[in-house]
């Protein structure tokens, strides 16, 4: 599966992944999209390392949503531990 198809994916398992962790986060729309986007991409690079698969079975394949859901639930809580809750 490509990068693109991993970018599709993490711009859902975004939303998915900030609708999954309680609180309120720090950044709005534009920033759910890129942590999805960073999300996806981490989680299929953490399915090929730790799982030793060429690639996550495909666009429609659980494993590949499961992967992107949660790298991107992993850098929405670094997103959180990096930036606080600073206040404007």
């Amino acid at each position: 599966m490509g990068i693109i198809a991993w970018i599709l994916i993490g711009l859902l398992a975004g939303a998915i992944a900030k609708a999954l962790t309680p609180g309120k986060d720090p950044g709005g729309c534009l920033v759910t999209m890129l942590i999805g986007i960073v999300g996806g991409l981490l989680g299929g690079w953490l399915g090929k390392v730790l799982f030793g698969v060429e690639s996550i079975n495909g666009f429609f394949h659980l494993s590949t949503w499961v992967a992107a859901i949660v790298g991107s639930v992993i850098v929405l809580l670094v997103y959180r531990l990096l930036t606080g809750n600073r206040s404007r």
